[in-house]
């Protein structure tokens, strides 16, 4: 089977990668895209290597990677793009920012007709066009459903066209037409319950860690207390009150991005060492004593962030908010440590930072669970699997 990986990067990943390789804009494709595996931000090759891996041949595409694609045009006698280091973001005021947050699902469909919501533009969509017809996959897995919007995937579905699976891990945009898809996964329950609900098949299917990661990372010297890598928004109220917490009693480092709408009496303003990518992540959750996992608002009492995967595969201890489903991935207290209020997590913080053996062995365990069931070759099985039931 010929697989396709349709995927997405943050525009600020984009110009870290690119300020750090001067002229790597100017580059072969091929050249362009090992830099950015290399990386070993977000998913990278994982899915494609592991298709790979079990006998089909597989590659991926980053749609909204201007450098990347114009390479690939110039290569193929396509006029190329006009990249630019990323588009100029149109600024709400904080205040609104706040107040529409819970409404996102629903104000989607008219943010991006007015241009506030990701989406390829007719260039773009040209060139990831003769990308699928140079491949001619028989599957593509779109991981990035925003950009390339469901009335694009309808006009590469065509008439036997090739099987559609649409990834998505928030609640999905209102008024698409999800139908254009043989398979929605999420590694939400409740999204796949809405998919359903709307006559999309749809599966569970977790996030995962690639464990040859690990065979490029140097060893590190535990020299971190406490370090908390991720996203710091208008999303993630629960998270925000907690790391204010933290840093009020112990050394928390934290990297990522700081809000606009972060009060400057925040005491995260002072935690704040910036922002880091791939394989410097996975060395900054080795390097602590603790990291701290907080889940978005949204997502509930389910469980399944990048985070978990991330942090126990890399090796590191992990301290992460219970959910009622936690325990179909890890065994809490054994495998990862959990916190249910935060006044818990910082008697936690506590008593593990004093406990090296009982660090050691829950980072151990689950390691070991996450090498054993949720690596990227399990979900390239999985998702086969799904297929191979239609």
């Amino acid at each position: 089977m010929r697989i396709l990986v349709l995927n997405a990067d943050y525009a600020r990943f984009q110009s870290w990668l690119y300020r750090r390789q001067p002229g790597l804009e100017n580059a072969p494709y091929a050249e362009q895209m090992a830099a950015r595996n290399a990386s070993l931000f977000g998913v990278a090759d994982f899915y494609s290597r592991n298709f790979i891996a079990q006998g089909h041949q597989a590659a991926e595409i980053h749609v909204n990677n201007p450098w990347l694609q114009s390479a690939w045009a110039r290569e193929h006698g396509m006029a190329p793009l006009e990249p630019v280091a990323a588009a100029e973001r149109r600024v709400l005021p904080a205040w609104i920012e706040r107040a529409v947050a819970p409404f996102k699902p629903m104000l989607r469909p008219l943010a991006r007709r007015v241009g506030l919501s990701p989406k390829l533009d007719p260039g773009e969509e040209r060139i990831l066009l003769a990308q699928i017809e140079e491949f001619r996959p028989d599957l593509i897995l779109n991981q990035d459903v925003f950009h390339t919007d469901t009335g694009f995937m309808r006009r590469i579905k065509g008439s036997g066209g090739p099987i559609l699976i649409g990834q998505v891990g928030i609640d999905p945009p209102r008024g698409e037409d999800w139908k254009v898809y043989d398979l929605m996964i999420s590694q939400l329950p409740a999204i796949v319950k809405s998919f359903r609900a709307l006559g999309v098949r749809s599966e569970v299917c977790h996030l995962a860690f690639e464990p040859s990661i690990l065979d490029g990372l140097p060893a590190v010297p535990t020299d971190i207390d406490i370090s908390f890598v991720g996203t710091v928004s208008t999303d993630h109220q629960q998270r925000i009150a907690l790391l204010e917490a933290i840093a009020k009693r112990f050394d928390l480092k934290l990297w990522g991005n700081l809000p606009r709408t972060l009060p400057a009496s925040s005491s995260l303003h002072g935690c704040f060492q910036g922002e880091i990518w791939g394989a410097e992540m996975y060395q900054v959750m080795r390097r602590s004593r603790i990291t701290i996992n907080s889940h978005i608002d949204m997502v509930g009492q389910e469980a399944g962030n990048m985070r978990l995967f991330e942090a126990t595969g890399a090796g590191a201890f992990l301290l992460t908010d219970f959910k009622e489903n936690l325990h179909t991935l890890f065994e809490p207290e054994r495998e990862v440590a959990t916190w249910r209020s935060v006044d818990d997590c910082l008697a936690s913080i506590d008593r593990y930072l004093g406990d090296d053996a009982a660090r050691a062995a829950i980072a151990r365990a689950g390691q070991d669970r996450t090498f054993a069931q949720h690596t990227f070759a399990n979900r390239a099985s999985e998702i086969l699997t799904f297929i191979g039931r239609a």
